[in-house]
């Protein structure tokens, strides 16, 4: 509603007004940004300082009239106020001092332009991390070789900047208001589900003064993500191509801060293709020098191989999508305007141009929604074992070599999306989050730190793989990711004292590798009555005499009774049994009536597998477990609705058990059972397990 005059604004006309205002920060941000696109000013920008020596403030609206840059003007006879002025050179500063973050890592790549652009050596590689900032990641990097080998393609020669590589950046239609102050806007919260934001907007498109601004006044609605504790910031709001209005509200929860060193117990998770995370707990155990670290040897695992599958094929119907849309184009092109399919032809790629944008929204939840789905799993692990920090692999050094294509196949996946929600999710839950250096987790031995064979299975360690992992020297054999889980977790709690933290963003890195092996030991059994009177009864028994078990009285063993198979009773026509005759055996009701391992015949020739019956006749329709209830069951109208809703479509498998699902049908992952991480050698010198008490 309009606070002066309490006029209740519609949808509609509440979404013109904001559009209003959208349109004029984003003409004033293009003005901006396209007047200040060249090397000198991203220069001036990178230094950090303006002309009097001193240092540019983080604000940008402020750094930006510090460097002395004029104000883009509107267009004649349009009113803007200052503080629309400052959310425009905000919006400028932060798209500016993005591009000096793209051009350092261009400047980077051409100074380092390898031989073969698509396989760096080791060299190359060595010599490009040299002059890159610290944090970067693969896929940045591979995106401005892209972006330089396409130039290179089409001009001949590698660009000389970034001013050159790209034309200035889009500046989309959004409000900065956290740029402004309370002339411009307020924000109060309510009550615990409510906010209410106060903003002045323009009555036209076109204010000639201040009084065609009104205050408008709108109550939002908070999310059950928002605690009722937590802080809210200024708002952005953003008009949407689907006619509703975007707030963009963040909000802080104030959280105690986490160590970064003394840890004992942690769990370490590894990437993997399919299984997302593959993790395991690891405890410190022995002084300095004497340091080293046991796990229980059970592993976690967080499996989305169908989602990736469905990722994958989304993917693919998105390039076909995007190949035929730019077909329909060319052949448009090439015909011209007075051709009479000339219409037709872009209005297919109109319409492949919308399926292509559903398409890549599609993929953006999934992804959003998977990783977050594992962050909130890994977590909770965490926290049900006790754990105070969690270690995962540096995204920044995972890069695939060589023809091994595992970590590139995962490169536009949520890798990236999920270490940000396992760190904001753990800061929450008071657990710390490192990065360690991901070379050569799943090439070592967590055992005995040699090296690794990788096997399609552990039956078919003769042929080479990528699933299993065996060891030659020590003999261990388990999966490639759980044996990488191992020596990431053994990394981080061995070399805690080089773990850095950056101060613009409060993220903590291990950069040094320690190595050191990792040893499995039992946890402690629960000490029960039966367990203790087993125990007295081993101690007070006499010795048993040295040599071969023998019988009292008994001179040769037992020789075996011939079965009669041959005479079964079978049931009489009216239902009662044959009573079995003299000298016949006698079965009982729990004696199989199909064979439980394939039978041989006295040739050596194999029969037919156990449990196949080739005489009864073969079911036709629909089986049971496809949307078909099985025989003596309820039928799928008649249970709960909210039973109903968890069935899946097209798939057989039903979660019932609400610890088993991870809001996917088809996510499998371990539970997360509240266990605490009493197991191996503890606190001191003991070497043994430490007995639980009695209760």
């Amino acid at each position: 509603m309009v606070e002066g005059s309490g006029e209740r604004v519609g949808k509609r006309l509440l979404l013109e007004r904001v559009s209003f205002l959208a349109s004029l920060c984003q003409d004033l941000t293009r003005r901006l940004v396209a007047s200040r696109w060249d090397e000198d000013s991203l220069d001036a920008l990178a230094a950090g300082v303006d002309g009097q020596g001193e240092k540019l403030p983080s604000k940008g609206w402020m750094a930006i009239r510090r460097l002395g840059w004029q104000h883009a003007a509107v267009a004649e006879g349009v009113y803007v106020s200052d503080r629309v002025r400052r959310g425009a050179e905000e919006y400028a500063a932060r798209t500016l001092r993005l591009a000096v973050h793209r051009r350092t890592l261009v400047a980077a790549v051409l100074a380092t332009w390898p031989a073969d652009p698509r396989r760096r050596t080791e060299a190359e590689w060595a010599a490009l991390r040299a002059v890159l900032p610290a944090g970067v990641s693969g896929a940045e990097i591979r995106n401005r070789t892209r972006q330089v080998r396409a130039y290179l393609a089409e001009n001949g020669r590698l660009p000389a900047g970034l001013c050159e590589l790209e034309d200035p950046p889009q500046v989309a239609a959004q409000v900065l208001l956290a740029a402004m102050d309370r002339q411009q806007v307020t924000l109060d919260r309510v009550d615990e589900t409510t906010a209410r934001l106060r903003v002045k907007l323009p009555l036209c498109a076109a204010p000639a003064s201040g009084r065609e601004w009104a205050w408008h006044v709108l109550d939002l609605r908070l999310p059950g993500t928002v605690e009722p504790d937590a802080v809210l910031h200024t708002p952005t709001l953003r008009p949407t191509p689907g006619g509703r209005i975007a707030v963009d509200l963040p909000h802080s929860t104030p959280v105690a801060a986490t160590q970064a060193t003394g840890h004992r117990v942690a769990v370490g998770f590894d990437w993997g293709v399919n299984t997302l995370l593959t993790g395991t707990v690891g405890r410190l155990t022995g002084r300095a020098g004497t340091a080293r670290v046991v796990t229980d040897g059970r592993p976690l695992i967080f499996d989305a191989t169908t989602i990736s599958a469905k990722l994958h094929r989304l993917r693919t119907h998105r390039e076909h999508l995007a190949a035929k849309r730019d077909h329909y184009q060319a052949l448009a092109d090439g015909l011209g305007a007075p051709h009479l399919a000339w219409a037709e032809l872009l209005d297919k790629a109109a319409v492949l141009q919308t399926e292509h944008e559903r398409v890549c929204a599609r993929i953006r939840r999934l992804n959003q929604a998977l990783a977050w789905a594992a962050a909130r799993w890994a977590v909770d692990q965490s926290a049900a074992l006790g754990a105070t920090v969690i270690y995962l692999e540096d995204l920044a050094t995972l890069e695939a070599r060589g023809r091994r294509r595992g970590n590139a196949r995962l490169s536009g996946q949520v890798r990236g999306t999920v270490a940000e929600a396992i760190r904001h999710l753990a800061a929450k839950a008071g657990i710390a989050v490192v990065t360690v250096p991901a070379r050569g987790t799943s090439a070592g031995c967590p055992g005995c730190l040699g090296p690794l064979t990788h096997h399609p299975a552990p039956d078919r360690l003769g042929e080479r793989g990528w699933t299993w992992a065996h060891c030659t020297r020590c003999h261990l054999s388990m999966d490639r990711d759980h044996a990488a889980a191992r020596r990431i977790v053994s990394r981080g709690l061995l070399a805690q004292a080089h773990t850095a933290t950056e101060r613009a963003t409060g993220t903590h890195t291990i950069r040094t590798t320690v190595e050191g092996t990792v040893h499995s030991v039992r946890r402690p059994k629960r000490t029960t009555r039966r367990l203790r009177r087993r125990a007295r009864r081993q101690t007070a028994a006499p010795p048993r005499p040295p040599g071969p078990k023998t019988t009292p009285g008994k001179a040769r063993p037992t020789p075996n009774r011939p079965v009669d198979t041959s005479r079964r009773h079978t049931p009489h026509a009216t239902g009662q049994p044959t009573p079995a005759p003299a000298g016949a055996v006698k079965t009982s009701r729990r004696m199989p009536e199909v064979r439980t391992v394939p039978a041989t015949t006295p040739t050596g020739v194999v029969q037919r597998p156990a449990g196949h019956d080739t005489q009864a006749p073969i079911p036709h329709g629909p089986m049971p477990g496809h949307g078909v209830t099985a025989p003596g069951n309820r039928p799928e109208e008649y249970l709960p609705t909210s039973y109903r809703a968890r069935l899946s479509r097209g798939t057989c498998r039903r979660r019932t058990r609400a610890a088993e699902r991870t809001g996917f049908h088809h996510a499998h992952a371990t539970e997360v059972h509240p266990l605490t991480p009493r197991f191996g050698p503890h606190h001191g010198n003991r070497t043994r397990p430490r007995r639980a008490r009695k209760a």
